[in-house]
């Protein structure tokens, strides 16, 4: 049997994958599954505007996993009848004064130097686009290929194809520990009872180095980084925005994003706080996303404020996830996604598939194993 230890997009699309191909796979979820990082995400699928210097690594992951997205939509509609809401308008990036400007053609350079389709648009090109961006907004990057879904409905679809595909979900069952023998998986452990199994899927998020019984040299080096959001609610029928769109932002909002859903929620994300594993919003970082995004969206003054939350991003120490087997036969890591594990969920589903079916793994995801960390 085949334990997927977290419900979360990633954990969920690997025991959707395992099940389809005929594995016994159930997944183990110490809440309700999909309500952790999945649920507090924006659903970008963005991997070109949002690449940083020294993620160049992860950038053809990134660009390989966006391409699948829309057939992985696509699948769970005629699976399960959801649709996740998959938009194709694009992302615009914008500046607000001149160091903004400097910083984006910066950027702009920086994209060239990889190739990346983007185009450069005047403040006037983007209020052609988006009549209700500011006026102080003078320039921008737009990037047409970076889309989005609405990472709730994936949960909600991903939940139903995984059981109508004969895998088995375990909510609200908290797995405490791993055990071996022999230096191999064997089984995990539960608050009142033992579950043999023949491989273990870690793919817990912020909670994975906290499993029990991990050997040293199999546990993965992943933090939470704790994110604040507020969602404002637009009319469908007359939304403000129909692209995402990026801006600079202040304080612990290192850069803001305004993303509406097809439904006319506006969400507006996200802080970025080093905090363990607290919970709590503050007001602080709700009064810095609603100032950061009024300034490049006034309209949103008068909109209704519908939910405030925070989410915990699992990070590792260099921000890139963690794929695939270990120095422990039988422990198989899918963790560490940090920002990218709803653009990452197609293409973690397939390695991690493939190395459980297969034994095998392609070369691109070499870079994500967990033996990196020697290194650092």
């Amino acid at each position: 049997m085949i334990a997927v230890i977290g419900g979360g997009i990633c954990g969920l699309s690997i025991g959707w994958r395992l099940a389809q191909a005929g594995q016994s796979v159930t997944v183990f979820d110490r809440g309700s599954a999909g309500k952790e990082a999945t649920w507090a995400a924006a659903g970008m699928l963005a991997p070109q505007v949002e690449v940083e210097h020294g993620e160049e690594m992860l950038l053809p992951l990134a660009l390989e996993s966006r391409g699948m997205w829309q057939g992985f939509a696509s699948e769970l509609l005629r699976e399960t009848g959801v649709d996740v809401d998959y938009r194709e308008e694009g992302t615009i990036v914008v500046a607000n004064d001149r160091d903004d400007v400097e910083y984006l053609q910066h950027r702009m350079t920086y994209f060239e130097t990889l190739q990346l389709d983007v185009k450069w648009l005047s403040g006037h090109e983007i209020r052609k686009k988006q009549p209700h961006i500011s006026r102080s907004v003078s320039a921008g990057i737009y990037s047409v290929l970076d889309h989005q879904v609405d990472n709730r409905k994936v949960a909600q679809a991903l939940k139903s194809a995984f059981m109508a595909s004969g895998g088995i979900l375990k909510e609200h069952t908290d797995v405490r520990g791993v055990k071996t023998v022999g230096g191999r998986v064997s089984a995990i452990e539960l608050i009142d009872n033992e579950i043999l199994v023949d491989v273990v899927v870690l793919a817990a998020g912020a909670w994975s180095r906290n499993i029990s019984g991990l050997p040293n040299n199999s546990r993965p080096p992943v933090r939470p980084l704790k994110g604040q959001m507020v969602a404002v609610q637009m009319d469908p029928k007359a939304p403000l925005l129909e692209n995402v769109v990026w801006g600079p932002g202040n304080g612990i909002v290192p850069s803001i994003y305004i993303a509406p859903k097809s439904n006319g929620r506006l969400l507006i994300g996200a802080t970025v706080e080093e905090m363990g594993f607290d919970r709590n919003l503050t007001a602080g970082g709700v009064m810095e996303l609603i100032r950061s995004a009024w300034d490049i969206l006034p309209g949103i003054y008068d909109l209704p404020l519908v939910e405030s939350w925070t989410g915990l991003r699992p990070a590792s120490r260099d921000d890139a996830p963690i794929l695939g087997p270990t120095k422990t036969p039988g422990l198989v890591m899918a963790t560490g996604h940090h920002r990218n594990g709803i653009l990452l969920a197609p293409i973690t589903a397939k390695a991690i598939t493939d190395y459980i079916v297969r034994g095998t793994m392609d070369i691109i995801f070499k870079p994500f194993s967990l033996d990196r960390f020697k290194e650092l």
